[in-house]
């Protein structure tokens, strides 16, 4: 087997159809470990995959880790195999604590975000010289660039990655419905302010893919028009300081989960 994904909640569903949808995996190619047996053979039928047993992980070239941080601790010595190549979309988890709880230095450690479901995730990606040597980086480069874009960034820029770009998807969605909701205060209804919120957000996005903030910003913003008073009252109420502590408790965040290991 190719890749066995040890837990498939929604970030590993993602990251598994893109795979499969885009031909760089075929399911006989891949194996599943699930929370139970039930649950390892319920995913295994659903999308044509091998149910396997933590025992059974020594087949698989490489092993996706896709469980939360608070359970790898008492499941690492259950699915450590010196021969296997890891890769790891644990927050906070780092590559250092990887290779000392599964006895093995060829560990990848990823982050990708919930724009995976759409094909449009930025993911992160570094790895040991053992993983680079291996193929193992080479390989969850192709693999996580099935679900979008693909950054390999320094290990100290992790948790500001997994702050700002992990999390922003939460971020701007507590935006889209601020903004609705101020447009229903205004007397639109809610249905069509929801829509006007994120289709404004998706626009922006791709606006942002060829100009600087900055620059959009003073295309919209005419003298002495709307929306310059809007940002002035965005200016008074520190909506910039705002982000800026958000990413920081965010990353203060992932340094603690870090610790715990």
């Amino acid at each position: 087997m190719k890749l066995v994904f040890v837990g498939l909640g929604k970030m590993g569903k993602s990251i598994l159809k893109g795979a499969l949808d885009r031909g760089f995996l075929r399911p006989g190619e891949v194996g599943v470990v699930g929370r139970t047996p039930e649950r390892t053979r319920e995913l295994a039928e659903a999308f044509g995959l091998r149910p396997l047993a933590l025992k059974e992980l020594a087949q698989a070239e490489r092993v996706l880790l896709a469980v939360q941080p608070r359970d790898f601790p008492h499941l690492a010595p259950e699915i450590a195999h010196p021969g296997v190549g890891y890769i790891s979309i644990m927050a906070g988890v780092s590559t250092a604590v990887l290779s000392r709880r599964l006895d093995t230095r060829r560990v990848v450690r990823a982050m990708p975000n919930l724009a995976a479901v759409i094909g449009e995730s930025s993911t992160a990606l570094t790895a040991l010289r053992e993983a680079r040597e291996a193929g193992d980086l080479e390989f969850a480069r192709s693999l996580f660039a099935t679900v979008g874009d693909v950054y390999e960034i320094p290990e100290h820029l992790f948790d500001p990655f997994t702050a700002m770009s992990a999390s922003a998807p939460a971020y701007l969605a507590v935006v889209a419905e601020a903004l609705a909701d101020a447009g229903v205060k205004m007397g639109m209804p809610r249905a069509l302010a929801l829509r006007l919120a994120a289709e404004a957000l998706a626009a922006t996005g791709e606006l942002l893919k060829s100009r600087h903030p900055a620059q959009l910003k003073d295309e919209v913003a005419s003298p002495g028009g709307t929306t310059i008073h809007g940002l002035h009252a965005l200016e008074a109420r520190s909506l910039r300081a705002a982000f800026y502590e958000a990413v920081e408790a965010a990353t203060r965040r992932g340094h603690e989960l870090g610790e715990a290991e």
